[in-house]
């Protein structure tokens, strides 16, 4: 029997937590990137909670499993590779007209997006590979081992990928990464990234169970700093830095007090979570 994991629900509240965060503290970012990223955003919320019925009906409806557990890994496909589109819309910017979103509404879908959905998915998988590897054993946690293998490559790809296309869609991002000095100071990250990635690939192959999770995560951070050196310091890229969109310092304050005591309670509820569902799935014991 499956697990109901704690990240399920976090899934489930990241988005409109996320974008009530960016509509409190940076009203413009919101007004201009939101219109831009609907459709994939409105995708992506469809999608979870198709994955939700499906996750629930699999075990009300018994006779229907197979239907359900393709339900569920479609939506769960479809979730993340809207995710990966809004990424890439974000990465390769949005167009104005002052203060105001003067594109259309499938501005967002180009070739770069589609690269950074499908980058998402090998992303996703290849952390769906390493918790695999920690939750189950035998003949299950080697199959996760050779996919997570063939999901970390296609990762590798599309870094770089990223890492070149960038640069050539925007003069400042390539000032940022291949002026001198900058290029002397910013090379630790791309070496970084590198030995992490084989670092992943080498735990994949031996015989640690948490280790891949965790190199997975930490191969994750360090391509997002990639991309936050690109962008910093701007919240709406190429158009407006995080001064320029910010709300008012009183509303800031608001904000802050209300994360300090939300967060600990978000944390909190996590930890339980993954504390009531820690050890190996077996079939006699899990969620009904």
């Amino acid at each position: 029997m499956a697990t109901r994991p704690g990240w399920f629900s976090a899934a489930w509240r990241c988005s409109p937590l996320g974008g009530l965060a960016l509509l409190t503290a940076f009203p413009l970012a919101f007004a201009i990137i939101i219109p831009a990223v609907y459709f994939p955003i409105l995708m992506m919320l469809i999608a979870l909670a198709f994955r939700g019925v499906a996750f629930e009906f699999r075990f009300e409806d018994p006779s229907r499993r197979a239907f359900w557990d393709r339900a569920f890994h479609y939506g769960s496909v479809v979730a993340t590779f809207a995710q990966g589109l809004v990424l890439g819309a974000f990465i390769q910017g949005f167009q104005t007209d002052g203060r105001h979103f003067s594109g259309t509404s499938f501005d967002f879908l180009t070739p770069f997006s589609v690269m950074t959905g499908l980058a998402l998915l090998f992303g996703y998988a290849l952390l769906g590979a390493g918790w695999l590897i920690i939750k189950t054993e035998g003949a299950l946690q080697d199959w996760a081992r050779q996919k997570g293998r063939l999901c970390l490559l296609g990762v590798l790809i599309a870094i770089v990928i990223v890492h070149l296309w960038t640069p050539l869609m925007e003069q400042t991002v390539a000032d940022r990464w291949f002026s001198w000095p900058n290029i002397l100071f910013l090379s630790p990250v791309p070496i970084a990234t590198l030995a992490v990635a084989v670092w992943e690939w080498r735990a994949l192959g031996g015989s640690a169970d948490a280790r891949p999770f965790a190199i997975g995560i930490l191969l994750f951070l360090l391509s997002y700093l990639g991309i936050a050196i690109s962008l910093w310091p701007m919240v709406v890229p190429y158009r407006f830095t995080l001064w320029e969109a910010a709300s008012s310092p009183s509303t800031q304050a608001f904000l802050l007090v209300g994360t300090l005591f939300l967060l600990p309670v978000v944390l909190m509820y996590s930890g339980w979570s993954y504390w009531v569902f820690r050890g190996k799935v077996r079939r006699d014991i899990g969620y009904h």
